[in-house]
């Protein structure tokens, strides 16, 4: 029987598992904390505090598996000594139950999601993008084309997100009668759209049999997956923190890049002011958190993983276009969450699948609107290193 993680249980399972002292329990709390898993945040009277996460099982009682990445992530970073630097960088794990799919690691207090702060006081510091470019930068420079590394996770992992990139791509290409039972009718406005430019659909598969695994990604690089050190401005270094690996592997550099890039022209497409009386155009000027606003931010983000590690654009010269492509596709990605758990496809969808559409069809054309007045800049530092 599938053992079920709450606050009634809590201290008993840390307990056995040697995480818990007993004579702390009754001046510990615990707080759920709202997340797609169920999470738990236990504060010991000595001020400790930890974070006990256990993955949804569905109705025969199993899980995706997602956990087990994360902790295969620390077994890798335990392998591999070199590596040990990044931990500046990475939460601290320190339990797993593969069997009950339950991770622990230390609560990180003095920080905050950075998604959240972002929305909160809209104001895009660049000295935070700087840290977040040499953070993923460091990473996929270590272990880029390292056959060592390759080894350890070819086993070892299920692969997830080089088979979720296909399979994403085949449900957008290969829609059956069934989609009308599952999705919304606003939802389908969206396929009706997709399906009325060939040039998308021509560019998304082009960019899925582009993809090519090289080194270790995230694969889930999302603002919601970075957190800022509170103090941030008095510390200068090491203020951020990349969590939630479960969808680790070996995989695109080029994905994670994208993907951050999308979630911060999200910041700028969820802030539009949608009015029936005014147009998309309208509607993209009018937003709240101006794409002009992001630009300074995303043009230090990327300049600064670049000069970090260089040697990308030996191997991939046009590894900005595809990042600005992988940022559209993650803004098509978007669009079906929104259609999957919100049921709607309004105005907001369609200005985000029409900045797709720009993003994969014309990569190379979107570099100045996405970095502004510094994609002159960048366009001469690409060049000179390749």
């Amino acid at each position: 029987m599938t053992f079920i993680l709450s606050s009634n249980n809590i201290f008993d399972y840390l307990s056995e598992h040697s995480l818990d002292n007993k004579k702390e329990e009754a001046l510990s709390k615990v707080e759920p904390i709202s997340a797609k898993n169920f999470n738990l945040l236990v504060t010991f009277a000595d001020g400790r505090k930890l974070l006990v996460k256990q993955e949804r099982h569905n109705q025969q009682g199993k899980t995706i598996g997602e956990f087990q990445n994360e902790w295969l992530f620390q077994n890798f970073l335990n392998q591999f000594p070199q590596l040990e630097p990044w931990r500046l960088f990475l939460p601290k794990v320190v339990h797993f139950d593969l069997e009950n799919s339950i991770i622990v690691s230390t609560y990180l207090d003095n920080y905050e999601n950075l998604m959240n702060l972002y929305r909160k006081e809209n104001s895009f510091p660049e000295e935070i993008t700087v840290e977040i470019g040499k953070a993923l930068a460091t990473v996929h420079r270590d272990t880029f084309n390292c056959q060592e590394h390759r080894e350890f996770f070819s086993d070892r992992t299920n692969h997830l997100i080089n088979e979720q990139v296909h399979k994403f791509v085949n449900n957008l290409e290969r829609i059956t009668p069934e989609i009308f039972g599952i999705v919304p009718g606003d939802g389908l406005k969206f396929f009706a759209l997709y399906q009325r430019y060939n040039s998308l659909g021509e560019a998304i598969t082009q960019l899925s049999n582009s993809f090519n695994p090289c080194c270790f990604t995230h694969n889930d690089f999302s603002l919601n997956n970075i957190l800022l050190r509170t103090n941030w401005q008095e510390e200068k270094e090491n203020i951020v923190k990349l969590i939630d690996w479960e969808r680790c592997d070996w995989g695109d550099p080029t994905f994670d890049v994208g993907t951050l890039i999308g979630s911060y022209l999200q910041l700028w497409l969820n802030s539009l002011v949608i009015s029936k009386s005014l147009t998309i155009e309208e509607s993209l000027r009018l937003a709240t958190t101006p794409l002009e606003l992001l630009q300074p931010s995303l043009a230090s983000f990327i300049l600064t993983y670049l000069q970090t590690f260089p040697e990308i654009l030996e191997h991939f010269p046009d590894f900005l276009p595809r990042a600005i492509q992988f940022a559209g596709f993650s803004l098509i990605q978007q669009i079906q969450a929104m259609i999957q758990y919100q049921k709607s496809f309004g105005n907001t969808g369609i200005a985000m699948l029409q900045v797709a559409k720009t993003l994969l069809c014309r990569p190379q054309q979107s570099i100045p609107t996405i970095f502004g007045t510094a994609a002159t800049k960048l366009s001469q530092f690409s060049t000179s290193l390749v």
